[in-house]
């Protein structure tokens, strides 16, 4: 057990030395693995806030929210919502009154609920009714219908937003792949070319402790350490930018009081933790396989 820790902590220093002296090589090798997992991180965390908005929304694919007008009476409340429920496509017309409607939001807002606070006594929210349609295709029949309607002020459905959001994960999740996939090869071969000035230096020295016996998994051990090494340090690097990068995104959102939106993005703390385990995995994974490129290419042992 000693003599592998021993071993262990020659070939770490071996690892080191190495990257040192080839610094610019390996600075590269280092930059470049950062940049890929920077990219993959905010693709990453693009599509999940996207992915969130719209599973939140998706529910209400088959509903339309109809604002009644401030001032109506009751008896008028009550001849809007007959009128709704006359409409060929609708199944269904609840009612939430204002002060329901600021209880919801309230939920929704959750740790931002205070900034609704004094609101109960002069309620700015509207009367509404949510409309529930027998098909979501005829949303765009159903809303026309209600357009005409004496007593409605507004009308708001999320079909549209919600397949443009979709569309727009799509194109990033594509986009990002693909720009990834290149980065990734980008790596791959500088770390082989970095590993690879490391052989040629020691190919005599490789050449004794083959002659001596050495196994090929001897051998190579330094320099799919030094390899690993290089994924790591880029990983470190890229989980900071992403990390910082994205709560300050997130904290400025939220202090210009966009506060609606980061209801429904998702907290940077909830991503550190996967994205970290991730971004590990890939960036070694990188190094190793930029090294083992290098040793089957170059070195043939």
């Amino acid at each position: 057990m000693a003599m592998m820790l021993r071993m262990f902590l020659s070939m770490l220093k071996s690892s080191f030395t190495s990257i040192w002296r080839n610094r610019t090589m390996s600075i590269a090798s280092i930059g470049s693995v950062a940049a890929t997992l920077v990219i993959l991180g905010m693709t990453l965390i693009l599509i999940l806030n996207i992915n969130g908005i719209t599973n939140t929304t998706k529910d209400q694919f088959d509903k339309i929210q109809v604002y009644v007008k401030d001032g109506l009476k009751q008896e008028d409340i009550d001849k809007v919502q007959q009128d709704i429920k006359n409409i060929d496509g609708v199944a269904e017309t609840t009612f939430q009154s204002k002060s329901q409607a600021l209880k919801s939001m309230e939920r929704e807002w959750k740790e931002q609920a205070y900034l609704l606070d004094g609101l109960e006594k002069e309620n700015p929210l509207p009367n509404s009714f949510m409309v529930t349609l027998d098909n979501m295709e005829e949303s765009d029949s159903v809303a026309k219908q209600l357009e005409k309607i004496n007593g409605i002020e507004d009308i708001k459905y999320y079909r549209d937003i919600v397949e443009k959001l979709m569309s727009v994960a799509s194109f990033v999740r594509l986009g990002g792949l693909i720009l990834i996939a290149i980065l990734v090869f980008v790596s791959v071969f500088i770390i082989s070319n970095t590993v690879k000035i490391t052989v040629t230096a020691r190919r005599k020295e490789i050449g004794i402790m083959k002659y001596v016996g050495a196994t090929n998994g001897f051998i190579r051990g330094p320099f799919i350490l030094e390899g690993v090494l290089l994924g790591l340090i880029g990983t470190l690097f890229s989980i900071l930018v992403v990390f910082y990068g994205y709560k300050y995104l997130f904290s400025f959102i939220n202090e210009r009081l966009y506060v609606i939106l980061t209801v429904y993005m998702i907290a940077p703390e909830k991503l550190f933790g996967d994205i970290s385990i991730m971004f590990v995995a890939i960036g070694v994974g990188i190094g190793m396989l930029g090294s083992i490129v290098s040793l089957r290419k170059f070195l043939r042992v």
